[in-house]
């Protein structure tokens, strides 16, 4: 391989990683506005937006997500690793999968046959893959920004991935609370989750802090390659 073959394959790799990025700072923008244009309200969390009509862009872009996590090759272990890059993006590309393709709970106003996840698994089989696949999807992006990402930075970069990686174990934590407040809770929580769009907006920092993190990677390695090369 040439070194301008070898330049070429680069760019792409990094710009997949910055590809993943803007992604997700779209997801829930897009999301928002849509549904802030379309139906002139705002869903309590991201998953809701897949009973609405802006539920193509939901799974359109989880599915764009996924794919990329899954092609996404990564580092090879490091010394004392026991989990490479690509067993980690894998995994959480198929979460993505599962999270698009798994509605998080019935609705009245959606299509009484509801999808065919839910008409395979049944209903509550649905939901609990969606809630399970949320939590190995988020997990999975934190682990990749601490145990991976941060590995290999120097030390100013090193302290954005890990935290990104916290922000998104927080908010990961943050929903699952706020969740149960929300079913469960008593009345005034339940109403402050509510009113506030707490779920939406844990769900979405968690999502905007994988972005950064994936963005970040891509462009200062890029930049790195370009000066080598100079």
């Amino acid at each position: 391989m040439t070194d301008t073959d070898r330049d070429d394959v680069l760019r792409a790799y990094y710009r997949m990683r910055r590809t993943l990025g803007w992604l997700g700072l779209a997801l829930p923008l897009v999301l928002i506005v849509g549904g802030l244009a379309s139906q002139h309200s705002i869903e309590p969390s991201i998953s809701d937006y897949y009973h609405t009509l802006m539920r193509d862009a939901f799974v359109g872009v989880l599915t764009a997500i996924g794919l990329f996590l899954i092609a996404y090759p990564g580092h090879s272990r490091g010394r004392g690793e026991h989990v490479s890059d690509d067993l980690m993006t894998t995994v959480a590309g198929i979460a993505a999968f599962g999270v698009a393709y798994f509605p998080n709970e019935v609705r009245t106003n959606a299509n009484l046959l509801g999808s065919i996840t839910q008409q395979a698994f049944g209903y509550k089989i649905a939901a609990l893959a969606h809630y399970a696949s949320a939590i190995v999807f988020l997990c999975a992006l934190a682990a990749v920004c601490l145990r991976k990402f941060a590995r290999t930075a120097r030390p100013l970069r090193r302290r954005i991935y890990r935290a990104c990686g916290w922000t998104i174990l927080i908010m990961a934590g943050a929903v699952i609370v706020a969740s149960w407040f929300r079913i469960r809770g008593p009345e005034g929580p339940q109403k402050l989750v509510s009113d506030g769009m707490l779920i939406l907006w844990f769900e979405a920092i968690a999502i905007w802090a994988f972005a950064v993190a994936w963005l970040v990677k891509g462009r200062v390695e890029e930049r790195l390659m370009r000066r080598r090369r100079g």
